[in-house]
């Protein structure tokens, strides 16, 4: 049995529910002993950038910010989709700590040795 987990995010603040909602799972999974990496693409590589997450707090649940820096500092790992990113032309410089922004080889590296996955 693998301890890995894999989640797949592609929406940010386009979708403030599925990105909070995959973010309480991360820290589940992470509290759970699994070595846990968020992968963030399309839409969701916006949260990769310092302040995008500020003002997504969904009722009943914890403001996004916080369960994503409570993840980091659990280490957990937060992957950003490079061409994602390059694509819509955000700065380097301005991406959260804990995040690293990759190409797909370093998400396949990650589950080829075996990971359970989920997409939101």
């Amino acid at each position: 049995m693998t301890d890995r987990f894999v989640i797949s995010l592609s929406h940010g603040t386009d979708d403030p529910d599925r990105a909070t909602v995959a973010f309480t799972l991360a820290n589940a999974a992470v509290g759970c002993e699994q070595q846990t990496v968020v992968f963030l693409s399309s839409e969701g590589v916006r949260l990769a950038v310092e302040g995008q997450a500020n003002a997504i707090a969904e009722k009943g649940f914890t403001p996004l910010a916080e369960l994503m820096a409570k993840f980091v500092a659990a280490g957990g790992e937060i992957y950003t989709c490079l061409p994602c990113f390059n694509k819509r032309e955000l700065d380097e410089g301005s991406v959260l700590p804990g995040v690293k922004i990759v190409g797909g080889a370093a998400l396949v590296a990650f589950m080829a040795q075996g990971a359970a996955s989920v997409s939101y």
